[in-house]
């Protein structure tokens, strides 16, 4: 997947300078239509049920119990705006590293927050 803009700095690099609209009408009649790549979580079938799993082991824990546990999660945030991708329906893009980010984690128990 590539975007206009890349199609467009590829065509300068060899040597052929070309505007965006003759690369758009290109597209289009080749089937490629611009869209935004959809975000979606890289978690398997294997994830899912591992925490459920988690989940239904640890329901019957003691109160005592319940307030020793610490629950930490992490996530990462993307500084970067949405991704415009050209390419045909249904098709899967690769996955693509760069671009600044920043990670956060955090823990919490019964009390309150961890330190």
């Amino acid at each position: 997947m590539a975007t206009l803009t890349e199609f467009q700095s590829s065509s300068v690099e060899m040597g052929e300078p070309s505007r965006r609209t003759p690369i758009f009408v290109a597209l289009h009649q080749s089937g490629l239509y611009g869209r935004v790549a959809r975000r979606k979580l890289l978690l398997s079938k294997r994830h899912m049920t591992a925490c459920l799993e988690f989940a239904k082991r640890h329901l019957k824990y003691s109160e005592t119990m319940k307030n020793k546990i610490h629950w930490s999660d992490e996530t990462k945030i993307g500084l970067n705006a949405r991704c415009h991708i050209c390419g045909k329906l249904g098709t899967i893009p690769t996955v693509k590293h760069g671009g600044g980010s920043i990670m956060l984690w955090d823990v919490f128990q019964l009390q309150g927050l961890g330190d």
